[in-house]
């Protein structure tokens, strides 16, 4: 049995053509970096705390080489899947949430079963997701009487979701043209490729979206797909997947692999 969550599989295996640079020559890949942050040392930190009955040692042990670890896994995982929805004030106060739900399910870790970094990892993201839902669900119930019904509360989410992923800015040029590149591998269903396109191309024109009420953008969508709300939301979550899964390859490598 294995802990491991695999947040960063491949979406699919593609030709291995490079990507170019504004002059046309070869854009240099990024060589991958190491999981510094997360080390051996770390993985052997947790397995001499769990062994240790000195609590002063424990501390040592902790503070000197897991807790830097827990830090890093936190914060990686909060902002790659956008866990934002938070009742802390800032990112920094719920990352030391994250840690101290690490801490204490610390003693349940059965190296046997797998490694550290996989094990915490999942169980971080576990949390997270049913944290962010509680506190989603908050901002839920604030939302008036009249825009309640599902209609409005599906707006509503593929709002949340349209919204994060306008923040990649930094990203969102590569994602875009993979989405481009692979719209009909993606979306074999001539109609399902149609309401991807035109949610994408909100995402092209998104420096100009301020000027819009974003709670309007999913009622666009709608108006010039012509296509129900139930396939507009299918539609956004399945590239709100990708959107997660490239993010982390981006994160890790620099560029998406297009």
């Amino acid at each position: 049995m294995s802990y491991y969550d695999n947040y960063g599989a491949d979406i699919f295996a593609d030709d291995d053509k490079l990507a170019l640079t504004k002059r046309g020559k070869p854009r240099k890949r990024k060589p991958k970096e190491p999981r510094i942050y997360f080390t051996q040392d770390t993985e052997d930190a947790i397995v001499e705390y769990l062994a240790c009955t000195d609590q002063v040692e424990r501390n040592r042990i902790y503070n000197d080489r897991i807790e830097y670890g827990f830090y890093k896994l936190s914060e990686n995982i909060i902002h790659t899947f956008k866990f934002y929805y938070t009742d802390t004030d800032t990112i920094e106060e719920l990352k030391h949430e994250v840690i101290t739900f690490l801490l204490e399910k610390l003693h349940l870790y059965k190296p046997e079963k797998g490694k550290a970094f996989s094990y915490f990892g999942t169980i971080a993201k576990r949390y997270l997701i049913v944290y962010n839902e509680n506190n989603y669900k908050k901002l839920q119930e604030k939302v008036d009487v009249d825009e309640s019904d599902e209609e409005q509360m599906s707006l509503y989410e593929n709002d949340k979701n349209i919204e994060s992923m306008l923040d990649g800015n930094g990203f969102m040029d590569q994602y875009i043209r993979y989405i481009d590149k692979y719209l009909f591998k993606l979306f074999p269903k001539k109609q399902d490729a149609q309401t991807a396109d035109a949610i994408v191309e909100l995402f092209r024109k998104r420096e100009t979206l301020e000027i819009f009420n974003k709670k309007a953008l999913y009622i666009y969508i709608r108006e010039i797909t012509d296509v129900s709300t139930p396939q507009i939301t299918k539609i956004i979550k399945k590239l709100k997947l990708i959107y997660i899964q490239l993010y982390n390859e981006y994160y890790e490598h620099g560029h998406i692999k297009i």
